[in-house]
C-alpha cells in the first residue's frame, strides 16, 4: 500500500474504512484529503466535478438521512499502489428518511438499498468515481413511483430547459483514470457472458448461470434461476434493441478464502425503440450506465457457473431521459 496511510491493511480495508469514516463517523472533513480537489464523480443522474461539490452532496444526504449506515459487502479491485488502483465496491445502505430533501418531504420510511461504486485511488486519495445507487428501491420505499419521481425532479430543478441533465457522453467529464481493469479469466468470462446476452444470445443464460443462481437487480429485486435472469436481461435489451453495448471496465479476482469474483462496468447508448422494461417505445435517445458483479463456482464437478449476480443501473435517470424527450411532464 505504498503511498497510502499505513493504518489500512490493504486496498479493500482502505475503501471500506474511509467510507465508514466519512459517512458513519461524520468525518466529512476527511474528504479534503481522501478525495482529490478536482475529482470527477459520475452518477447516472449527473456529473459532479470537484471535492467541494462532493462535500456539499454528502452533507445534504446526511441531513436528509442522518442515521445512514453503509455496509461493505465486497471490494473487487485491480491495479497497483504505484500506478493507481480501481475498486468496485458493493454496499448495502440502511437509512431513515427523516428530513425533507432531494427525495421530497420527510416520510419516516426505513430504507435498505444497494450501491455499486467504482473508485480510482492513488496516494491515499480517490480522484475518479462512477457511482450507481438503486434509486428505484429508494423512491419506492419512500412511496414514489420511479416515473413520477423523475417527473417531479424535473419540475423541482426548474423544468425541462433548466433541469440537471443525466450522465451521457455529452455531459461526461474526463478524469485521470484511463485504465480498463485486468485480464483475469473471471472478468473476461463475465464480459463474454454480458456480450453474448446483449448480442441476443439468450441461450447464454442457461449455459453460464447456475440453475439456482441468486440474482440482485434494480428496485431491490431478488430472483433465482434461469427465468429470472432471462426476464431481466431480455426486458432491458428489448427496450433498447439498437443501443450500442460497451464493456467500459472489467476486473476478475482470485483471492484466498473468497470465491472467484468479477466486476464489469458497462453502458448502453441508443434509442428507446422497443417494448420492454420501460414500456411503450418513445424514440428517446438514452444513455445507461450499469455495473455488474458476480461470484463463480463449481457446485457440480466440471461445471463452473455464475452462482450470484448483482447488477445496478438507475431507472429514474432513464425515465428522466424519456420524459424530457416525450414532454409528458
Amino acid at each position: 500500500m505504498k503511498g497510502f496511510d499505513p493504518k489500512f491493511a490493504d486496498f479493500p480495508d482502505y475503501i471500506i474504512g474511509i467510507t465508514k469514516e466519512i459517512w458513519e463517523d461524520r468525518g466529512i472533513a476527511t474528504l479534503h484529503h481522501y478525495y482529490a480537489p478536482d475529482i470527477v464523480v459520475r452518477s447516472p443522474a449527473s456529473v459532479v466535478v470537484g471535492n467541494q461539490g462532493v462535500i456539499a452532496a454528502t452533507m445534504a444526504t446526511l441531513a436528509e438521512f442522518p442515521d445512514r449506515e453503509l455496509l461493505g459487502e465486497d471490494v473487487i479491485w485491480s491495479g497497483t499502489p504505484e500506478q493507481g488502483m480501481l475498486s468496485s465496491h458493493r454496499i448495502i445502505s440502511k437509512a431513515t428518511h427523516a428530513h425533507d430533501g432531494v427525495y421530497g418531504a420527510a416520510s419516516g420510511a426505513k430504507l435498505q438499498y444497494r450501491i455499486l461504486a467504482d473508485c480510482h485511488a492513488r496516494n491515499n486519495a480517490i480522484d475518479d468515481e462512477w457511482l450507481i445507487r438503486d434509486q428505484t428501491a429508494i423512491v419506492r420505499q419512500i412511496g414514489w413511483d420511479p416515473t413520477d419521481y423523475a417527473r417531479d425532479l424535473i419540475a423541482r430543478e426548474g423544468g425541462p430547459e433548466a433541469c440537471v441533465r443525466p450522465l451521457s457522453p455529452a455531459t461526461d467529464m474526463p478524469g485521470p483514470y484511463k485504465g480498463s481493469g485486468n485480464d483475469n479469466e473471471w472478468g473476461q468470462r463475465h464480459a463474454d457472458l454480458l456480450t453474448r446476452i446483449m448480442g441476443a444470445d439468450m441461450g447464454a443464460v442457461e449455459a453460464e448461470y447456475d440453475r439456482a443462481a441468486q440474482l440482485e437487480y434494480p428496485g431491490g429485486a431478488t430472483g433465482h434461476g434461469w427465468p429470472a435472469a432471462d426476464g431481466f436481461w431480455m426486458g432491458l435489451r428489448a427496450a433498447f434493441p439498437d443501443a450500442e453495448f460497451r464493456i467500459d471496465h472489467q476486473i476478475g479476482r482470485d483471492d484466498p478464502n473468497m470465491p472467484p469474483r468479477s466486476a464489469i462496468r458497462w453502458s448502453l447508448q441508443g434509442t428507446h425503440s422497443g417494448w420492454g422494461t420501460f414500456g411503450a417505445p418513445t424514440g428517446a435517445k438514452v444513455y445507461l450506465l450499469g455495473i455488474s458483479q458476480a461470484e463463480w463456482g463449481e457446485l457440480i464437478s466440471g461445471q463452473v457457473k455464475l452462482r450470484r449476480e448483482w447488477t445496478l443501473f438507475d431507472e429514474t435517470a432513464i425515465w428522466k431521459q424519456i420524459l424530457l424527450h416525450t414532454g409528458a411532464l
